[in-house]
């Protein structure tokens, strides 16, 4: 982060998105915000209304597949034999709280339908997955929390 301080245009943000789930989530984004204020750049957490920020810290929680199993209509649309209730059951309601790991859980739900059955390919299925996320209806509160960030990175730069 300090390479980018000298030369960041004040209309540019980082973002900083961390797929991390050994560690304390508010542990680590604290580390994330005390490198970029000694970096001389403003997070998010600490700019106040009157400045913006120049920095966005979030960390998926859990997995990154946790998203994909916020919206389960775009797993069913890639993976068509992936059953439409899977949200309903129960070890699948809280996508940020599955067991077990979320990539295991997504690579058990692929092959019960007949894909992955080599192992799960991840960037392969997170490409045919995303092409018909919607975010608006992400169940995944950690996806939310992001979304949430960027249309507000979007909106600022529209004023």
């Amino acid at each position: 982060m300090k390479r980018y301080q000298p030369s960041l245009p004040p209309d540019w943000k980082i973002v900083l998105l961390i797929d991390e789930d050994r560690e304390d989530c508010l542990k680590l984004k604290k580390q994330l915000e005390d490198m970029a204020i000694s970096a001389g750049l403003i997070p998010k957490s600490s700019c106040q209304k009157d400045k913006s920020f120049q920095v966005l810290n979030r960390i998926v929680v859990e997995e990154l597949e946790a998203w994909f199993f916020g919206d389960v209509e775009a797993i069913c649309q890639a993976y068509p034999k992936v059953s439409p209730h899977l949200a309903k059951q129960k070890g699948y309601r809280d996508p940020d709280a599955i067991k077990g790991g979320t990539s295991e859980a997504l690579e058990r739900v692929l092959k019960n339908a007949g894909y992955h059955l080599g192992g799960l390919e991840k960037y392969k299925a997170s490409s045919e997955i995303s092409q018909y996320m919607n975010p608006e209806l992400n169940r995944s509160k950690s996806f939310k929390v992001f979304y949430q960030s960027l249309l507000e990175i979007i909106k600022s730069q529209q004023v």
